[in-house]
């Protein structure tokens, strides 16, 4: 499924690469959860810091029918982030997690409710039966 998509470059000039690896990683979050309505990704460059270089920043934004998911990968919290493609990497990675997870309260809480019909159903059947 193609999600839409909105691409946002802060501090630093646009880059194809970088926008095709954000592509990419959104088809793949797309196959974890066909009901995603949009994805907003920032890639962002802070000043130049003087002992550790220029570390980026994406923050991920999923919007699904009645949620949206924010996921943000720092620069402070790992040096790997100083090339920007892992940082995207580590974001979607992130936000996959973040989609999983709504899946699964999803699901558990269907199956909570189809339960809960088939037990009502089952207790109405046997007051009618009863009641006979």
């Amino acid at each position: 499924m193609q999600i839409p998509l909105n691409v946002s470059f802060h501090n630093l000039d646009h880059s194809d690469a970088i926008e095709a690896h954000v592509r990419t990683e959104a088809e793949k979050l797309g196959k974890f959860f066909d009901r995603i309505t949009a994805c907003h990704v920032v890639v962002e460059a802070p000043y130049r810091h003087q002992r550790k270089g220029t570390l980026y920043r994406v923050s991920v934004d999923v919007i699904v029918p009645g949620v949206e998911m924010a996921t943000t990968r720092s620069r402070a919290k790992n040096a790997a982030h100083a090339d920007p493609q892992i940082a995207v990497r580590d974001a979607f990675r992130a936000a996959r997690r973040r989609v999983q997870d709504h899946v699964r309260r999803r699901r558990s809480t269907a199956g909570a409710a189809k339960r809960s019909a088939v037990k009502s159903a089952i207790r109405e059947s046997r007051r009618n039966g009863a009641g006979a």
